[in-house]
């Protein structure tokens, strides 16, 4: 059995009341994570980049996937505009969120709201080439439907 990697957390705010991200259930994917910002409202059509008040520090072999929590989108149309995100295991900066109200009415977001997911995959790094001819397949070049519907 594979031994379980640790993603470590810093909070930069020294105010604890909000939760490091967590599963809301045994078998979920996605660990919530919270706003960490005064309450705000978003607009229809407005995107805003919300702090989570946290730095991570993850395996090099992990990479953070930011996606979009179902409840706001599904009540709100509220998403994230470049789902999914991605987070480096390289980078030491503020978790942040870029939020879109897509729904026709201002959403109120409060300090401590659940505002995305985050979501650990391992990559791979392989090597890139430049060759002067790729494999042939049957399909060849054909794509964005031509497989058909249904």
């Amino acid at each position: 059995m594979r031994s379980v990697d640790t993603i470590r957390f810093k909070r930069l705010d020294s105010n604890p009341d909000l939760p490091l991200p967590a599963r809301a259930t045994e078998q979920a994917a996605g660990y919530d994570v919270r706003s960490a910002e005064a309450d705000f409202v978003l607009e229809p059509g407005d995107i805003r980049l919300v702090g989570t008040g946290l730095v991570l520090e993850m395996p090099p072999h992990l990479e953070c996937q930011v996606r979009p929590r179902s409840g706001l989108a599904v009540r709100h149309g509220v998403t994230l505009p470049n789902t999914p995100g991605t987070i480096d295991p390289d980078y030491r900066g503020e978790v942040k969120v870029p939020l879109i109200n897509l729904g026709r009415e201002p959403v109120s977001i409060a300090r401590g709201e659940r505002v995305a997911q985050l979501v650990f995959a391992r990559f791979e790094t392989p090597t890139v080439e430049l060759v002067e001819a790729v494999e042939a397949t049957t399909r060849g070049g054909d794509g964005f439907g031509s497989t058909g519907r249904g």
